[in-house]
């Protein structure tokens, strides 16, 4: 009889992360097959089930799910393990898992790529791309190092490192480019293009204009910021973008932008990692590098 192994803990984990044998093995870099006789040889070896087989996805049975939550935290650790020793060695080297919101990732991370590969230049840089709910959850559950998010997540396991504020910036049609800079209690009144549910950019531009629960019936939703400004230059209505992303978002498009009045709404960007996170100091060094590559571009 074979025994456990950190192979078999880092099978199970993409499997019940993805739920769906085919996405855990291409994750794991195997074939599904592979993956397939592993969890059977773990389910073996602890003489229970673990997964639900069904015909598209499978599911946890109540151990799997108890069990899944004891091999994060033993991953977790390991990782932990090896990043202690990486820590003792000084500069940032090797794997790094840094996540980036939609908001952030297409206008600030290829500096952060390209700056960081400078100043460490033995970092092995993976970035993903996700919402802040979905980069919180990898951080605390050890997927991911360290994320470049809006402040504050407020989540007690978790450091925040400001790296820099910017405005929000209006974006309105070209033919609109003379009429008065409107107010937050002009915009409620205005046919206001918005980020869909989930993204932290959209309920930062919902307490600006003050919108509450009472979301107005015409108000209009697109999942990036360059499809609604695709919308404000068909002169479908007004949105909100960050001002990292002006130079680049504008540029094809019909449009006109203007800084709204004071107090202007802006949102302040930052790193976070786990407080356990033995690279503390090291990523505190990245972050620094974070804030030179934004201010650079700014």
């Amino acid at each position: 009889m074979k025994a456990l192994s950190m192979k078999h803990l880092r099978y199970f984990e993409a499997l019940s992360q993805h739920g769906h044998f085919g996405r855990a093995a291409e994750v794991c870099a195997i074939s599904q097959p592979a993956l397939s006789i592993q969890m059977k040889e773990l389910e073996d070896i602890l003489g229970a089930p673990l997964i639900e087989r069904g015909a598209r996805q499978i599911s946890l049975t109540p151990l799997g799910v108890a069990f899944a939550l004891r091999v994060r935290a033993i991953l977790q650790g390991v990782d932990e393990l090896g990043d202690l020793v990486r820590a003792s060695f000084g500069p940032l080297a090797g794997r790094l898992r840094l996540g980036v919101i939609p908001t952030v990732a297409p206008y600030l991370l290829p500096r952060i790529m390209q700056d960081l590969t400078l100043r460490f230049p033995d970092l092995d840089l993976r970035p993903r791309e996700a919402i802040t709910q979905r980069l919180v959850e990898d951080l605390t559950e050890g997927r991911l190092d360290a994320a470049v998010v809006a402040l504050p997540v407020s989540e007690a396991g978790l450091t925040e490192y400001p790296l820099f504020d910017e405005e929000f910036i209006l974006v309105r049609p070209k033919k609109d480019a003379d009429k008065p800079v409107p107010n937050p209690e002009t915009l409620r009144e205005m046919r206001l293009l918005l980020l869909e549910e989930g993204h932290c950019f959209r309920d930062q531009a919902i307490s600006f204009c003050k919108l509450g629960s009472a979301l107005p019936r015409d108000l209009m939703e697109g999942s990036s910021l360059t499809t609604l400004v695709q919308m404000v230059g068909a002169g479908i209505g007004v949105t909100l973008i960050p001002q990292m992303a002006v130079g680049i978002e504008t540029r094809s498009a019909e449009v006109s932008v203007a800084r709204l009045p004071a107090p202007r709404p802006s949102r302040s960007i930052g790193l976070v990692w786990r407080r356990t996170n033995p690279l503390a100091s090291q990523l505190q060094q990245m972050a620094e590098v974070i804030r030179l590559s934004a201010r650079s571009g700014g």
